[in-house]
């Protein structure tokens, strides 16, 4: 089983309309609601790939309610910790004359140390049943930074593979407790490491420079040029195809499933880092955040390259 973890999950709305105007009414000729946040982008792509998923977080309220019926759906079982504020919506608008994208993300509920401490002990029982979990996105209000080094340590305490993907603060201390995989950006690299990672060597010793301070596995995203993976296996290479990408939101978070799911069948980084790859190109050729089909994921993994780099002589060659 396959437990993410979502602290705060939302509605994720998207309006179409025609040529938005600033100040006036707008009438929305398409709108759509999905269950949203970082963790339930992780979700829907492991449970269409065939594992078995268990979400969990806080929701709360009717929203909250909402959130829980509509992850059913995909097959996705709901863990949550409620609490009685409504849980956050989060606004996408889309102009279709102007083809520009405007959003609103509500903050969301406040919660109280009680409430993050209620959740831990569900957490426990939860984390015994799963093979790995999946931790990702921003936190609630009322949370400090140490809220995700807490629940790291939790899940290595019970032996547990755990995936750590957000930013910030939220990395930086969530990183002392020493996660299985993380997946920064460069920006986040360079905030973990200080060095300034201005080529794919220095991004190297970077990801070394982490792996080496406890992280066993990390992944990262070159945008078009692929991937990167460090681990004790080696160093990593993922050369995607160029694709027909329709959209690109949330396929960080499929690629994150994808880890999820090679760690939890016990695949080798290389067979892992294709998988996900495969993945999250597939998440980018359909419109729907969190979603791929199977036959497209099939027919990319054959295509994906994965070179094993040996040394800076061979990184070069491969620029």
């Amino acid at each position: 089983m396959i437990l993410t973890v979502t602290l705060n999950a939302a509605i994720d709305k998207r309006y179409v309309v025609d040529d938005f105007k600033v100040g006036k009414v707008n009438r929305v000729r398409e709108c759509t609601y999905v269950p949203g946040g970082k963790g339930l982008n992780v979700s829907k792509p492991a449970s269409i790939y065939g594992a078995e998923v268990v979400a969990t977080g806080f929701v709360g309220g009717h929203a909250g309610n909402y959130i829980e019926a509509a992850l059913k759906p995909f097959g996705i079982k709901s863990a949550f910790y409620h609490v009685e504020a409504e849980s956050r919506s989060c606004i996408n608008i889309w102009d279709e004359v102007n083809h520009v994208q405007t959003e609103f993300l509500e903050p969301g509920f406040t919660l109280t140390e009680a409430d993050f401490e209620g959740f831990e002990k569900k957490f426990r029982q939860l984390v015994k049943d799963a093979s790995v979990v999946a931790i990702s996105g921003s936190v609630p209000k009322g949370l400090d930074g140490s809220a995700y080094q807490r629940l790291v340590k939790i899940v290595k305490d019970a032996g547990k593979p755990v995936i750590l993907d957000t930013s910030g603060k939220l990395l930086e201390e969530g990183i002392k407790a020493a996660p299985t995989l993380i997946k920064p950006n460069i920006d986040e690299i360079r905030m973990l490491t200080g060095k300034h990672c201005d080529d794919i060597n220095d991004i190297i010793e970077a990801a070394k420079a982490i792996h080496a301070g406890g992280v066993e596995i990390v992944a990262v995203s070159l945008g078009a040029d692929g991937s990167l993976a460090v681990g004790e296996e080696g160093i990593f290479r993922a050369v995607v195809p160029k694709i027909d990408a329709v959209n690109t939101v949330g396929c960080g978070d499929s690629m994150i499933a994808g880890f999820a799911l090679g760690l939890s069948e016990g695949l080798s980084l290389e067979e892992t880092l294709q998988r996900a790859s495969a993945i999250s190109a597939a998440a980018a050729m359909r419109e729907e955040t969190g979603f791929f089909v199977m036959e497209d994921m099939e027919a990319l993994l054959p295509k994906i390259e994965i070179r094993r780099l040996k040394d800076k002589l061979i990184i070069k060659k491969f620029l």
